[in-house]
């Protein structure tokens, strides 16, 4: 979501004739897009913001732009008096505060630039390549969904980022027909919950019926969503995806945790049990898919007992991919507020990577059975000497030739695999 807000913000500011920077350093406006859905991430970015703040002291006239859930719904005043040298605070996926500022207080605006802004601000904000990735942006992030109404009670996203809001289907659509007709031939729809998009707004259509729209559209060739929650994730929408072409076979469906009683304290809303035999309708209805998953480990209470819980379904589960995670208390959760942090750092650690470990032999087991065949590979960029492009279900392959690849799918020999990617020939 953070990657399509920032896309979305460099093109809104090179409509006004802004070019993107190599550094900080030359930048007139920097815009800084954060994230604290974990400690750390928030950490990083607290870091990242006092090292702006030099450049700010060498140039006042430079605009720092404070975004992301870092603001949240945090009253800027507040935000103000911690960070004194910000200019303007943005909430996540909300860039009107950055542009109101630049139309009031940059006078080397040009009056049309002027009129242009009060136009951009008095419609809904509309999902877009910068004019510098048009032609060289293969896939992207679009915003279906905002914020989250679950409220697992771990989680800061519905503090940070409002309650569940879809988006008008329509604007949807035409921003993909923009998007395509940019160069763009793969599209990731996006929500905290992907699965209820429609849900909280009477006479919308839901994500099945969206998906069958996004489907129509003429020079798209790939179609992804994410993130799955275990209690969405219908017959309908495994039919849909089974249904249309577009739809690639990749699920991102966290488990969270392997044992009940955790599940429960997260507020998770299902068993293990249930989980599980999502996990079977899914491979049971298609023969070439992939299952990604998010484990956090060290939540409060957990016990050894509790996480061997979690290794024995992590292998039984076989997910394709895990992002592991350890636990660390965001304030205003139900988790920070109602229980004790009990699990020591360094055994949060070693939790996190003994789930690495067998993730990464699990990794390497499913992706060996790629060695020697053939599979369609849409290819998005060069790393090097070698195009980088992914499968349909979402495995990361690498091609060395001179061909421009960009933007191309082509049925590649796996000559090479690894946990988290593979080597292939043409």
């Amino acid at each position: 979501m953070n990657s399509a807000d920032s896309m979305q913000v460099s093109a809104l500011l090179e409509q006004l004739g802004y070019q993107r920077s190599s550094t900080a350093e030359e930048a007139d406006v920097i815009v800084l897009n954060t994230c604290v859905v974990r400690q750390s991430a928030e950490d990083k970015a607290i870091s990242r913001l006092t090292s702006i703040k030099a450049l700010k002291l060498q140039n006042p006239s430079r605009v720092i732009n404070l975004m992301g859930c870092l603001v949240g719904m945090v009253p800027p005043e507040d935000l103000k008096k911690r960070f004194p040298f910000v200019d303007v605070f943005s909430p996540p996926s909300n860039p009107d505060p950055l542009l109101s500022y630049l139309g009031t207080h940059l006078q080397q605006l040009a009056l049309k630039d002027k009129h242009q802004i009060n136009e951009i601000l008095a419609n809904e904000i509309e999902y877009q390549l910068p004019i510098s990735l048009q032609g060289q942006a293969v896939a992207v992030f679009v915003p279906i969904v905002y914020g989250c109404s679950h409220t697992c009670s771990y989680c800061v996203i519905p503090l940070r980022r409002g309650q569940e809001r879809s988006r008008p289907a329509q604007k949807i659509i035409s921003e993909i027909h923009r998007l395509v007709s940019s160069g763009v031939r793969e599209v990731t729809l996006l929500g905290q919950i992907v699965d209820r998009y429609g849900q909280d707004q009477p006479g919308m259509p839901n994500l099945s019926e969206l998906l069958k729209r996004v489907n129509d559209i003429e020079g798209i060739e790939r179609i992804r969503f994410l993130t799955s929650h275990p209690l969405w994730m219908t017959d309908e929408l495994l039919d849909t995806v089974a249904a249309l072409p577009r739809l690639m076979p990749h699920f991102e469906l966290p488990i969270q945790a392997g044992d009940d009683e955790v599940l429960r304290r997260m507020r998770r809303g299902y068993t293990v049990e249930q989980f599980m035999r999502i996990v079977q309708k899914i491979r049971q209805r298609f023969s070439n898919v992939s299952i990604a998953t998010d484990i956090i480990v060290g939540f409060p209470g957990e016990t050894s007992v509790q996480f061997e819980n979690t290794l024995a379904i992590l292998k039984q589960f076989k997910p394709d991919m895990t992002h592991v995670a350890r636990y660390s208390p965001r304030p205003g959760t139900s988790a920070s507020q109602n229980m004790a942090d009990d699990v020591p750092a360094d055994e949060k650690m070693r939790r996190f990577r003994e789930i690495e470990k067998i993730q990464e032999t699990i990794s390497t087991e499913i992706n060996s059975h790629y060695l020697g065949t053939k599979t369609p590979v849409l290819f998005e960029d060069k790393v090097k000497k070698r195009w980088r492009g992914r499968t349909s279900t979402n495995k990361l392959v690498f091609v060395e030739t001179e061909e421009d690849l960009r933007g191309q799918v082509k049925e590649v020999r796996i000559q090479w695999t690894g946990p988290w990617s593979m080597i292939a020939i043409i």
